[in-house]
């Protein structure tokens, strides 16, 4: 993905005694998750403290709740009681409660005649107006945007607006909103290329064929060619669909929402912002937003007048029972990252035509079925996501929460579509739709004799079209596929027969169509050294599913490296062996918790005499010593 840039803050907020506000908006993101376990804690960030039904200027840790009741009922709604007061460096700093429930702000919305240009099926695309995936209501085309690589424009809105629950890449995006007008056919207008829905944003970007477009934001004036963070207190306007323009002040920042979507699974945690009606320009009747300004952009000001800056995507609002009228939105450094934007065109756009594909780990891959592995039960509360992978160009994975690294790892290989890009520019960074508690940053690997060490390896996910292949190629240094291995591990000849299966296999055995499906993985072990704060990992698993020309038969091999010696001194020179095990499907299923499903029934181990133990019966693990071992 777009490598993240640094995006100006502009502060205007004077400095008060106790910590600053980058200090609680800190605090918030390192602690957010974990207070939202609480099933009546609606959302938790950074704002001003009410009191008696008044806000002050003393900042707080803001937390929501779906019911505020006394303490002696806190415990029948299956609650804890919120502290009066949360420690940050050496401040108790005073914390404030609030009942208050969100919805994304398409709820609700119902047909209506068509009553002004925003509603309309217009010649010239421009932001402000509605918009909807072919299957949904109407929202808002918050902006037009570009991709970060091709310059290919594009139509920026929500996830619930241009994507939906019922949604997929490629869906048919028509404008206006089917809501709007039902003419799905005439109206269609473009087709979802990306969406998001989760810690970064809800956000979604379309193709934009057969109409004109203009960039200025419609009943403002102005084209956005800057992005910034909020601040509390600024004063933001949006042109939205519904409510048209108006104006907001940021009463919250750093705000972790939950928000259940209808035909979603799970509640969804949103990293976001808040914004309350202004006082110096209170929309005439009362409403900062309604049901279908989903999408709209939320711009700075400047002396009351729109600017050309990004601050928010607004997508969400206050439920039917709340009479506390605000807004929430994403950060727009957020979603223009997981969504790999520009604001311009880059100045040497690549040929648009090149496609963009590749999601993640393609279970048919092979033309037959590899499935995800299974967690066994007993581990599923240790999962994030807890349904669900998280997916990346060509990979997807499933972390364990308690180790901060991968579970494991998912990757497909078209070994005849192999690109070779370098890694030059490309940096180990943290993924931001991925809590920081269940990952570990650079803090683990500074200092020392670990290397950040790829469990997808970078070279067999560099593969397809050139933007999808450099794309992948971003992909793989995200934390999550990365975990500490020894230097010398990492780096040395040593590791040679593990780091060649891979490759062994394209040369070794006729491959169909030249691709391959790979699962891997650490080995948690309860003997894994503890070490900054990690368990680092004394070995590492791998499956290798291929379709063997030979015999159109789809087949299964897994390996385990020990690294067990390795890690005795990580700060010392003197290093010890590793050693390479053939191992059964079944026995790698004991050994990670793990279930592979059918590729037991294609595990080649055991198939030879190979397998056979020293007294003839069969075994389930035999060391890997040369090339030919591997099979």
């Amino acid at each position: 993905m777009a490598k993240a840039k640094k995006r100006p803050s502009r502060s205007t907020s004077k400095k008060t005694a106790g910590p600053s506000i980058e200090a609680l908006e800190e605090f918030v993101r390192d602690n957010a998750r974990k207070f939202l376990e609480d099933p009546n804690i609606t959302s938790v960030g950074v704002g001003f403290k009410v009191s008696k039904g008044t806000r002050t200027k003393q900042h707080c840790i803001q937390f929501t709740v779906h019911k505020k009741v006394a303490e002696t009922a806190i415990e029948d709604l299956g609650s804890t009681l919120i502290p009066k007061t949360v420690r940050i460096g050496s401040t108790d700093v005073p914390t404030d409660v609030l009942e208050r429930n969100f919805v994304p702000s398409y709820m609700l919305l119902k047909a209506a005649p068509v009553k002004d240009k925003r509603k309309q099926r217009l010649a010239t695309l421009a932001p402000g107006i509605s918009v909807s995936n072919f299957r949904g209501t109407a929202g808002t085309l918050g902006l037009i945007v570009f991709d970060a690589k091709d310059g290919t424009p594009y139509m920026l809105s929500n996830w619930h607006v241009l994507h939906t629950a019922v949604g997929k890449l490629g869906d048919g995006v028509v404008q206006p909103g089917r809501s709007d007008d039902n003419r799905v056919d005439q109206n269609r207008v473009g087709a979802l290329v990306r969406s998001h829905l989760g810690f970064a944003g809800d956000c979604a970007v379309a193709s934009i064929t057969n109409r004109k477009l203009a960039r200025q934001v419609l009943e403002l004036g102005v084209v956005v060619d800057k992005l910034a963070n909020p601040t509390l207190g600024e004063l933001l306007v949006k042109s939205g669909r519904t409510t048209g323009v108006t104006y907001g002040e940021v009463r919250r920042t750093e705000v972790f929402t939950k928000l259940s979507y209808p035909g979603v699974p799970e509640e969804k945690i949103i990293r976001s912002f808040e914004v309350g009606i202004a006082k110096s320009k209170k929309p005439a009747d009362g409403e900062v937003s309604s049901p279908g300004d989903s999408g709209s952009a939320w711009l700075g000001t400047k002396n009351g007048k729109a600017q050309g800056v990004l601050v928010g995507l607004h997508f969400g609002g206050e439920s039917q029972e709340s009479d506390d009228e605000h807004a929430i939105a994403c950060y727009a450094g957020s979603v223009f990252e997981k969504l790999e934007l520009a604001l311009e065109p880059p100045k040497a756009p690549q040929a648009l035509a090149e496609a963009t594909g590749g999601g993640g780990f393609d279970e048919d891959f092979l033309g037959v079925s590899v499935r995800l592995p299974k967690v066994r039960s007993e581990l599923k509360g240790d999962c994030f996501p807890k349904a669900g992978v998280i997916a990346y160009t060509h990979f997807s994975l499933v972390m364990s929460k308690s180790r901060r690294m991968a579970r494991f790892v998912a990757w497909n290989i078209d070994g005849g579509a192999l690109k070779k890009l370098g890694r030059n520019g490309l940096d180990f960074r943290l993924d931001p739709d991925v809590d920081k508690a269940f990952q570990f940053g650079n803090e683990l690997y500074a200092n020392n004799k670990l290397d950040r060490g790829h469990i997808a390896r970078r070279a067999d996910l560099l593969w397809g079209p050139t933007a999808e292949a450099q794309r992948a190629n971003r992909d793989s240094f995200y934390y999550t596929n990365i975990c500490p291995q020894h230097e010398r591990f990492n780096q040395s000849g040593q590791a040679g027969l593990w780091g060649e299966l891979e490759n062994a296999i394209f040369e070794d055995t006729d491959v169909a169509n030249l691709r391959i499906s790979l699962l891997g993985g650490p080995l948690f072990s309860e003997s894994d050294k503890p070490y900054r704060k990690a368990k680092v990992p004394v070995a590492f698993w791998k499956v290798l599913a291929f379709v063997d020309n030979a015999d159109g038969v789809l087949k299964a091999k897994a390996y385990v490296l020990s690294q067990a010696d390795l890690l005795s001194d990580i700060e010392a020179l003197e290093l010890d062996e590793f050693r390479l095990w053939q191992v059964s499907v079944p026995d790698l299923e004991s050994r990670t918790a793990l279930s592979f499903g059918d590729l037991v029934a294609h595990d080649t181990f055991g198939a030879g005499p190979e397998a056979l133990d020293a007294s003839g019966k069969r075994a389930s693990v035999r060391e890997v010593l040369t090339r030919a071992d591997l099979w």
